[in-house]
């Protein structure tokens, strides 16, 4: 990455102010690839994680996303062990509602008496008083979501969290979470080909409410092919051009790619760079949806 890119990175996606309160530039990290494979344990190489987070945070991201069940708990130690004292204008948002028996294993647990507990290890392993941004990883089919929900909004009276989150949501549970409490982002799997949540997405723009996308990358034959094109005109890696079409598709959207790797951790960033035409933008939109994945 060249100095003057490094100069700019992140800072050139532009901002986003979660509910007004605390603004973070829009292209941020997701901490979920730095743990070991399956999301499970430790990382191979532990001091190259933590040289991933610390550039990420040279390089002007101040929004980074985790959860609890990352490792489980390895994500959150490694983000604390690497950064901590934390910078003023980083936020740093978490996620619970998901126990981790195995790699590549995960189980609901939305109850009030878990995200309670969950909240509480968070807080430890992260070395804060207070979590910023405290995301609900996924509604549990056999606990109340509204139950869940009033759970966080209890612990943002009391201070443990500033702000709430939702994830893996449809426009309904946006809709019953914000008769309980603010709600400051959303984050649902979405990109230029998989765009099954093309309404949330309007629906949050609407409402000044951030999109966190995740798995931004699509794949399939159609879908490389565009990606490819559009990749070479620019000279830049086709997953910078996914990223930079997610930038320009709305205003409150906040990609967060990942990765354990410095390198591609500044091709990512350098997407913030990155301007499709509006030719090169509708030729991606429309790529039919080709796969969808859990994450």
């Amino acid at each position: 990455m060249s100095a003057q890119l490094h100069d700019v990175a992140a800072s050139a996606s532009g901002t986003f102010s979660l509910l007004g309160e605390r603004r973070v530039n829009r292209l941020g990290f997701g901490a979920m690839r730095i743990t070991g494979d399956g999301i499970w344990g430790q990382p191979k190489d532990r001091a190259g994680a933590l040289a991933v987070l610390r550039h990420a945070v040279e390089l002007g991201v101040n929004f980074i996303d985790t959860a609890d069940s990352y490792g489980p708990n390895v994500s959150e130690e490694l983000i604390a062990e690497a950064l901590a004292p934390y910078p003023r204008d980083l936020v740093i948002a978490t996620k619970g509602g998901w126990n981790r028996p195995g790699p590549n294993q995960w189980t609901h647990d939305s109850s009030p008496a878990h995200l309670r507990n969950a909240i509480e290890g968070s807080l430890k392993r992260l070395r804060l008083e207070q979590i910023e941004l405290y995301q609900l990883h996924t509604p549990d089919p056999v606990i109340p979501f509204d139950e869940s929900v009033g759970t966080l909004a209890d612990l943002r009276t009391e201070g443990k969290i500033r702000m709430v989150g939702l994830s893996n949501v449809t426009r309904e549970h946006v809709e019953r979470a914000l008769k309980i409490v603010p709600i400051a982002s959303v984050q649902n799997r979405y990109s230029f080909a998989d765009r099954e949540w093309d309404s949330l997405v309007d629906y949050c723009e609407q409402r000044s409410i951030a999109f966190i996308p995740w798995f931004p990358l699509a794949a399939g034959k159609a879908a490389a092919e565009v990606l490819n094109t559009i990749a070479k005109a620019h000279k830049a890696h086709p997953f910078q051009v996914a990223l930079a079409w997610l930038l320009q598709r709305s205003p409150v959207m906040l990609p967060i790619p990942g990765t354990s790797s410095v390198g591609h951790l500044e091709e990512n960033m350098a997407a913030a760079s990155l301007r499709l035409s509006a030719d090169e933008f509708r030729q991606l939109r429309e790529v039919k949806v080709e796969l969808k994945h859990r994450g």
